[in-house]
């Protein structure tokens, strides 16, 4: 008998990605696809898709690879939680970027094949992926290596230091409230609508924190976010109990960013509660505080030299500081990812506090099912 296939997405802007993908899928049986819906996109993304779900319902059906198709029931990122016991599939079919352990172990609970796509174009065909074809993809991502929190004046008070953080390409559409400036992100799109203008990139980066923190803002998002997205290369923002660093250093070497961007791998997590408050518990002293200063200043030095396991070293290092002074930034279901990868990798931290995010690893190893960024250059 043929095997049953099922795979789950977006599938906005139908495009040859989204084709491959299918057909990659359908050699291994008879494809069945379910369809995120309206609802569902929009509260993983926070923004609207281009196409409705029954646009995309009758693009999807329409394909010769796919045997049927719906739109999925359920919510958030499992939403199609019924139909995959309803149609009880041989094979469940994922992309890189839509592989997460929660995901993994649900096939392993019903007894069904996990198969991470590689992402292989169509003969000669460029990969594609919506991100790219949107109109404001070329506004960047940023993620913090180290020191993260030192650009909030209530920590760097007990003791001055950096954050050290690198400037991602737009190849993946990150989950909103993953850790990876995607609120400083959307405000760049209202100010910029395509990509960070030329000029001088620290007056642009003010720019954006006076945006997105005009005068009454409660919660002030660190500065970190808006100069980390607007500032290419690897760079180190020294704070001293102010919103705005005392002093920056950036490195566009594109022999040392490429050296980083080979030993980044990036694993989804499962999404943070709506309750969830990562203010909640917080023990933030001089003894965390001096902790992350030096983790971050051992991991600039470390990335400067090429010192892989020094980088890993100061990159835990920075972790535990930080879950020492916001216990609630992991969960035990984050941490035993962790252990999971932990005797394969040299360092981690985690992206998106609580969930929502990633787990991001420094590895000189390929991790399975992980995926890889791209630092934007000059």
């Amino acid at each position: 008998m043929t095997k049953k296939v099922f795979v789950s997405g977006c599938y906005d802007m139908l495009h040859s990605g989204h084709v491959a993908f299918f057909e990659e899928a359908a050699g291994y049986g008879d494809l069945y696809v379910g369809i995120g819906s309206d609802k569902t996109i929009y509260e993983l993304k926070a923004r609207k898709t281009i196409n409705s779900d029954a646009e995309r319902l009758y693009m999807v059906k329409s394909l010769k690879s796919v045997k049927d198709a719906w739109i999925n029931s359920g919510s958030g990122l499992i939403d199609f939680l019924d139909e995959l016991k309803t149609l009880k599939p041989d094979i469940f079919f994922v992309n890189a970027d839509g592989h997460t352990a929660a995901k993994e172990a649900l096939c392993k609970e019903l007894g069904i094949e996990y198969v991470v796509s590689q992402r292989i174009p169509h003969g000669n065909l460029p990969t594609r992926s919506t991100t790219a074809l949107r109109k404001e993809c070329r506004i960047p991502y940023r993620i913090d290596l180290a020191g993260g929190w030192l650009d909030q004046p209530y920590v760097s008070k007990y003791a001055s230091g950096a954050v050290i953080t690198i400037c991602i390409e737009p190849d993946y559409e990150f989950n909103d409230r993953s850790g990876m400036s995607t609120s400083s992100r959307k405000k760049a799109i209202e100010l910029w609508q395509t990509d960070i203008p030329d000029g001088d990139k620290e007056k642009l980066a003010k720019t954006l924190f006076c945006f997105e923190n005009p005068p009454g803002t409660k919660y002030v998002s660190g500065s970190q976010d808006s100069l980390g997205i607007t500032m290419p290369g690897l760079n180190r923002f020294s704070y001293d109990g102010d919103y705005w660093p005392v002093a920056m250093e950036s490195n566009c070497n594109d022999d040392l960013l490429q050296w980083i961007e080979d030993r980044i791998w990036m694993i989804p997590l499962y999404p943070r509660i709506d309750s969830y408050d990562v203010l909640a518990n917080t023990c933030i002293n001089e003894d965390g505080a001096v902790a992350l200063s030096k983790a971050a200043e051992n991991c600039w030095n470390a990335l400067l030299t090429k010192n892989a396991e020094l980088t890993g070293k100061a990159m835990i290092d920075s972790f535990n500081a930080q879950i020492k002074m916001f216990p609630d930034m992991v969960n035990n279901d984050i941490m035993s990812q962790i252990e999971v990868f932990k005797p394969d990798v040299l360092g981690w931290k985690v992206s998106g506090a609580g969930g929502g995010g990633y787990l991001i690893f420094f590895s000189e190893k390929p991790l399975k099912n992980a995926i890889q960024i791209r630092i934007r250059r000059n």
